[in-house]
């Protein structure tokens, strides 16, 4: 009696095994074809992606420009005020100012106006 409660388990749960058992034969043959897909994937990097990041970098100096020609607008008012600290802050902050600028892409051709 015992025997064919112990076969009668090992039967039931033998179907339910092989079948856990080819799942794991295909992932373990899978899976470095999945691990070299993911790794190319991580290693390129698409157009759309590369554009992103261009945009978010240009954005980026476009932004400390915007600030540096605050700054340097606020501290040539001094300096027009008599203060020659702001003077010598207003040349190093315009300096900056250029270099951030050179980092810039030209601004596209305006178009005359017809």
């Amino acid at each position: 009696m015992r025997a064919m409660i112990i076969s009668s388990i090992a039967i039931s749960l033998s179907v339910p095994l092989g079948g856990c058992l080819a799942k794991t034969a295909v992932d373990v043959v899978t899976l470095p074809v999945r691990a070299t897909g993911k790794a190319i994937d991580l290693a390129t990097t698409s157009q759309s992606e590369a554009d992103e990041k261009r945009g978010r970098e240009l954005r980026k100096r476009e932004e400390e420009l915007g600030r540096l020609e605050r700054r340097y607008d606020g501290e040539l008012a001094d300096c027009r005020d008599g203060d020659r600290r702001a003077c010598s802050r207003a040349q190093t902050t315009y300096a900056e100012l250029q270099a951030v600028a050179r980092t810039l892409p030209p601004a596209p051709p305006q178009s005359p106006d017809r």
